[in-house]
Order: C-alpha cells, then sequence, then structure tokens
C-alpha cells in the first residue's frame, strides 16, 4: 500500500486551509460531508452505478417529500464520478479533512481565493521593490503637496488604507512628504 501511495501526485505545494490553519475550526461543516473520503475503495464502474442510481430516483417519481429530495441531493453530491476521479490522484492525508476524513472542499475550489504562505506574510509594510517603483514613478514629488520630497523624508501611503482593505501594491501606494502623510490618517473621505 505505502509504494502505491508514494507515485501519487502530491497536494499542490504552499496550499493551505485558511479557516482550519487560521481559526482552527472548519467552517463548511456539512458541506465538507458531501464530499467523498479520499481513500475510497470503490471502483469507477461502481462509483457511476451509485451515481446513476441516485440520480435515477429523482426521474422516476420516487422521491415523495421535500425530505426525500434533500436526502437524495446530499447522497448524491457525496458521489460525483468526476470528484471521487480527481482525488485518486492524491495522497488520502495531502487532500483529506485532518478532522472529518472527507476530501477538503479547498481542495477543489483552490484558486486566488484560497490562501497560501505568500499572500499571509503580506502586511501593511511596504517591500523594497514596491518603494523603488513608487519613487521612480512619482519622481520624488509629494502626491498631495507636489513639493520635492529628499531621499530622508520619503514615506510612502496606501491610498486605501490599508486598515479598509487597501492592498500593498504599485498601484494602491503613493509618494508623500511626512508632513502630508501625517495629516492624512485612515479615513476615505479624500477619495470619495
Amino acid at each position: 500500500m505505502a509504494a502505491k501511495l508514494s507515485s501519487r501526485k502530491r497536494f499542490p505545494e504552499g496550499s493551505v486551509c485558511k479557516p482550519c490553519w487560521e481559526l482552527k475550526y472548519c467552517p463548511y461543516g456539512q458541506l465538507v460531508e458531501m464530499f467523498p473520503f479520499p481513500d475510497d475503495s470503490r471502483d469507477t464502474t461502481q462509483v457511476k452505478r451509485d451515481y446513476y442510481t441516485v440520480m435515477g430516483e429523482f426521474t422516476s417519481g420516487h422521491l415523495k417529500t421535500e425530505e426525500d429530495v434533500w436526502d437524495a441531493i446530499a447522497r448524491l453530491e457525496f458521489r460525483v464520478p468526476w470528484t471521487t476521479e480527481e482525488i485518486r490522484g492524491y495522497d488520502a492525508s495531502e487532500v483529506g479533512c485532518k478532522v472529518w476524513g472527507h476530501a477538503c472542499p479547498v481542495f477543489f475550489v483552490q484558486s486566488g481565493f484560497t490562501e497560501t504562505k505568500e499572500t499571509r506574510r503580506q502586511d501593511r509594510t511596504v517591500p523594497r521593490d514596491i518603494m523603488l517603483k513608487v519613487v521612480r514613478r512619482d519622481n520624488h514629488v509629494c502626491q498631495k503637496c507636489l513639493k520635492y520630497v529628499p531621499d530622508n523624508e520619503v514615506e510612502f501611503d496606501h491610498i486605501i488604507p490599508y486598515s479598509k482593505g487597501g492592498p500593498t501594491t504599485v498601484e494602491n501606494i503613493r509618494l508623500l512628504c511626512r508632513s502630508c502623510n501625517r495629516k492624512k490618517g485612515n479615513d476615505l473621505e479624500g477619495l470619495l
């Protein structure tokens, strides 16, 4: 069994489930239970047969109550053949929820919205490469009072304040002199 698992692909490097990592609980709740177990031993034909059996309940008219319909939906979600096939290429310990045992929903919806180690390091501190790009773009001129700012007085300002969700990017950072930067604060009135 160990030899078989070692030949499988690993979960994408750097992927971290933000809720599990930061909140110490899974907010997906019942949704997790609708995903298959990563170590599901059923073969592909059995998974498809189970799926089409439940699908048949919808078309046959056997579902009489609302409760029957919701029960069938839950069983159907758990038996989706392409979901089961997708996770088979990964080590079960990499894909499975550590609490529930089912495949983690984050595994299927990884995108820019999924937290990674790199995005977790972002904060209000302006990285050196962004500082240099902003100084070149703004040409050592305060973007509020339009006065020249010497190197030792250059300050960087989040146009949309970091506390209001503004990113630390070249597009959201501007060069200000010390006095203009101290007056701004974190309000959005100047932008609105």
